[in-house]
């Protein structure tokens, strides 16, 4: 992408946070959990990011997304490490693919140190693929202005002549 320049980029210093220095096996282990520990941060970004098409008008929301995994893992850490640290171990070690299905009593067991220490339910399969209204404290972004040229030429009228094609119509269907 080329950068014109009229275009204003965030600052170092705007940009910078605290990282989740996780790699992607304790971080697809969790996936489930932290999806509903940060369901609401979580969905504010990607409502943003759609409605205002600009990353750079994101950044606080996009902040907050990393501040709340960073407080859920920080949570993990201190209610359920050792059963997070088994279930992430087996996702890890027992199947080229990462499967969860070798897994399941490290999952069971992690899964209810979730419950009972954080008051944090795994929710069902197909949680995340349900749709659901998110209220966002934002104002809505103004709709997008239809462009209008003046140099458009006019349309043809309807009574304008028509040649046939020279070698028939492109649709096989129009026979």
């Amino acid at each position: 992408m080329a950068v014109t320049a009229d275009i204003s980029l965030p600052s170092i210093e705007e940009l910078t946070v605290d990282e989740v220095k996780l790699s992607g096996v304790p971080l697809r282990a969790a996936a489930f959990h932290l999806g509903k520990y940060c369901e609401w941060p979580n969905d504010e970004f990607m409502l943003c990011r759609n409605e205002l098409d600009d990353p750079r008008k994101c950044i606080s929301e996009g902040k907050a997304v990393t501040s709340c995994t960073l407080d859920f893992f920080r949570k993990v850490k201190r209610h359920c490490r050792n059963e997070f640290e088994n279930y992430y171990h087996c996702i890890d070690r027992s199947s080229a693919d990462y499967d969860f299905s070798v897994c399941r009593k490290t999952q069971t067991t992690f899964d209810k140190c979730m419950l009972d220490e954080l008051n944090i339910e795994r929710p069902d399969f197909g949680y995340f693929s349900r749709p659901k209204i998110h209220k966002a404290e934002r104002p809505k972004p103004p709709p997008e202005q239809i462009q209008v040229f003046s140099d458009t030429p006019d349309d043809l009228p309807d009574d304008y002549p028509r040649q046939p094609t020279k070698y028939g119509t492109r649709f096989y269907f129009y026979a």
